[in-house]
């Protein structure tokens, strides 16, 4: 299976994904081998310091090494010469927090999967028309459940998924599943800065443990199908 698709199945399949970013290549390394170890097979690193590509080159090596089926993608990804880098650093999708058409044209020229973020009708359109299958609503807090109700009719062919202010909680996720929301993206509300700044990585575990399983629980609720 080619990896755009391989990816985007994996992403409809585990319907959650963390994302985060940490100075630290260890500690970066260690969160992603907790997420590991609670079941998650996809996650986004985010390109939010200086350390992020020099921290990323290291996260491929612990993946290729150590954590087989993990994909690694990149996120905050703002221009073309960004995503040429971490393409090269081994990025196995790119995520965008704006509708960057340039980004688009260099994942297409790889067959790799662009999650561009969207927050208009506009914008969805013109990610759509760029080549995009999901697109990442963001901020979720802002726009909340009522807006995917709204445009989902719109865009038939499109999957969404909400970052931002997405909580871990069943309220919240029930909200969304219900709008029609394919996944959720999750940062801080799971990767909280209390257990990375106490090293708490049993937490972690199995707060996304009970994350992971509460997203497809209630996904299961509302028929999320998983094919692409």
């Amino acid at each position: 299976m080619p990896k755009k698709e391989k990816v985007f199945q994996a992403l409809l399949e585990q319907k959650l994904l963390p994302l985060y970013y940490h100075e630290s290549a260890e500690v970066s390394a260690a969160i992603l081998e907790t997420l590991y170890e609670a079941g998650i097979r996809v996650i986004e690193y985010t390109n939010r310091g200086e350390h992020a590509l020099d921290n990323f080159r290291a996260l491929r090596k612990t993946v290729d090494r150590n954590l087989p089926g993990m994909l690694l993608g990149i996120g905050t990804i703002k221009s073309k010469k960004q995503a040429k880098k971490f393409i090269d650093a081994g990025a196995d999708f790119i995520i965008c927090p704006s509708t960057n058409t340039e980004v688009a044209e260099v994942t297409a020229e790889q067959n790799m999967l662009w999650i561009p973020g969207c927050m208009t009708p506009t914008e969805i359109a013109t990610a759509e028309n760029a080549g995009a299958g999901l697109v990442k609503i963001f901020p979720g807090n802002i726009l909340g459940p009522n807006f995917i109700s709204a445009v989902k009719d719109l865009f038939p062919d499109l999957k969404f998924m909400p970052t931002g202010g997405v909580e871990a909680e069943e309220g919240n996720l029930r909200g969304w599943f219900k709008a029609g929301v394919v996944g959720v993206g999750m940062g801080s509300k799971l990767i909280s800065k209390q257990l990375v700044d106490g090293k708490d990585y049993e937490g972690l575990r199995q707060a996304t443990e009970k994350a992971l399983a509460l997203v497809k629980e209630i996904a299961g609720q509302y028929h999320i199908a998983n094919l692409a």
